[in-house]
Formats: structure tokens, C-alpha cells, sequence
């Protein structure tokens, strides 16, 4: 069985922390390859300022160019919202039967997790792989033997705060890869051109 992992999220965009949890986990051997799944619609989070899908899954494409053990994968696109960890394992395991799969989620999911749409039945059936966040505690000998935590640096960066940098024009350098960056300037330098362009209604 090939060991991958499934890191789903948002990536609204995607920055350096990820990537660091990504090959940390990756070279550590936790895993055979990882696969960061763009999700398009997360079930516990409003997404008034979520990224274009299609934009969201190129930055991360982007973005792991050069991480051989890491892969980008649209496949909860073509699946029904919003998008429940549970069903996308459901089809993952039909879809690929020689692959093990295991769940990469932070420690504010974990603790959020019987939020989660049958966590009883996710925590039954798969491992889990928990990687530190600023503020959210979690014990490793509290965790359920199929539960490992990642004991790695915490990395104070986020998506928000990279949105909100971009809509104040303040750099976002230290916070992606660089060549995501010049593909997200490139991005709203279209953007305001198009809304320039438009007509004004009167």
C-alpha cells in the first residue's frame, strides 16, 4: 500500500508554512507522497473571500514545483458541496484501492474535530497526522494511538493575514514562494485592469 497523505484545505492562497508541514512530514517518512487537496468549499467556514477555485489550484501548483513527494490534486472539485472530509475519503478509497490514505489536519482542527461530519467513523478508519497552530493545545499522550502529532516548529503565518497585505498593497514576500507571489500580483494588476475598463453606468 502507498502511504499519502491528504492535506485539504483552502490554501486561500497557499504560503510557506504549508509547504514546510508538507515536507516535514514528507521527510520524516510519515508518508510515502502528500497530497495537498484544494478544497472548494471548507463546511465550517464562510468563504466570502475564498479565492477562484481554478486560482487557488494554480498557486498551489505553483507553489510545488521543485517538492517531489508532493502533489496538488483538484479531486474534491468534482465532487458535491460542501466538501466533507468523510466523502472525499469515500471516493479516494474507491478511486485509488492501493493507497493508504492518512489525514493531515492542525491543532485547531483537532480540536474541533467532533464538529466534524462522522468523526467517530474518520477516526476509526484512517490515521491522523496533527501539526502544531499558535494558541491550540494538544497533548500527544491524550491522542488516540492512530493519532501522531508533528513536532515542528510553529509557523505565524496564515492565508488572512497574507489577504489582508494584499488589499493594504504591503509585502507578502517572506510569506510565499516567490514565484506564487508574481502570479498573484500578475492576477490583480489584470483585475483592477478589467474594473478600470468597465463602463461606469452613467
Amino acid at each position: 500500500m502507498i502511504r499519502t497523505g491528504i492535506f485539504g484545505g483552502s490554501f486561500n492562497p497557499v504560503h510557506n508554512g504549508h509547504l514546510a508541514i508538507a515536507d516535514a512530514i514528507c521527510q520524516r517518512g510519515l508518508v510515502d507522497e502528500l497530497w495537498l487537496m484544494v478544497s472548494p468549499q471548507n463546511p465550517l467556514k464562510e468563504n466570502t473571500t475564498l479565492m477562484d477555485d481554478d486560482f487557488r489550484l494554480r498557486l498551489a501548483q505553483i507553489a510545488t514545483k521543485g517538492h517531489p513527494h508532493i502533489k496538488v490534486s483538484d479531486f474534491e472539485f468534482h465532487l458535491p458541496r460542501p466538501s466533507y472530509t468523510y466523502n472525499t475519503l469515500l471516493r479516494l478509497k474507491e478511486a485509488y484501492p492501493e493507497r493508504r490514505f492518512t489525514v493531515i489536519i492542525g491543532a485547531d482542527n483537532w480540536t474541533n474535530f467532533s464538529k466534524w461530519y462522522k468523526a467517530d467513523t474518520l477516526i476509526r478508519d484512517y490515521d491522523f497526522i496533527v501539526y502544531p497552530r499558535q494558541g491550540y493545545s494538544v497533548k500527544e499522550q491524550e491522542l488516540p494511538p492512530n493519532v501522531h502529532l508533528l513536532d515542528m516548529p510553529l509557523y505565524n503565518v496564515s492565508s488572512t493575514e497574507i489577504r489582508r497585505r494584499l488589499s493594504n498593497n504591503e509585502n507578502i514576500s517572506d510569506f510565499v514562494d516567490a514565484n506564487v507571489e508574481k502570479e498573484i500580483k500578475s492576477f490583480l494588476t489584470k483585475q483592477q485592469h478589467k474594473r478600470k475598463s468597465l463602463p461606469d453606468g452613467r
